[in-house]
């Protein structure tokens, strides 16, 4: 299965110069953690970068920096690693363990965003199966007393 089954399509994004405080804004707003951070060109929006409410809590808040004069463009620190939506479940867990991220924008071959894909997504994908492998020894004895009586 491709990663693009199981990415969130409906992506909060802005641009590089939007302020802090609307990125803030936009995460109270639609209730997230991270606003991804895009070039938007020709109908096309390719990730740049992500802010978290952690980095505006550390980098912005603790520092005593104005929200409203910082732009996003001014925390994105390092360039953003994505994943193609063609690439497996488990190539995504390790793309994202080898460069220590919790969250990854989803792409097509052309760099567009498709969607993002996080930690919490991953586990309750991972929780399904897990739940019912925990069943399987009850079940199993269960079936076990229907038969031998």
């Amino acid at each position: 299965m491709s990663i693009s089954e199981f990415c969130v399509r409906d992506v909060v994004c802005t641009t590089r110069s939007a302020t802090i405080a609307k990125a803030a804004a936009l995460m109270r707003q639609f209730h997230v953690g991270d606003v991804l951070v895009v070039d938007e060109t020709d109908g096309r929006r390719i990730p740049v970068g992500i802010v978290t409410d952690r980095d505006i809590v550390i980098e912005v808040v603790a520092t005593g920096v104005d929200p409203r004069l910082l732009k996003v463009g001014d925390l994105v620190q390092r360039p953003i690693v994505t994943v193609t939506e063609d690439r497996s479940y488990g190539d995504t867990i390790r793309l994202m363990t080898v460069n220590g991220v919790r969250r990854m924008p989803v792409v097509d071959r052309t760099g567009n965003l498709v969607g993002i894909i996080s930690v919490d997504d991953m586990l309750r994908q991972l929780a399904i199966p897990l739940a019912a492998l925990a069943e399987l020894p009850d079940r199993g004895r269960h079936l076990e007393m229907q038969t031998r009586k």
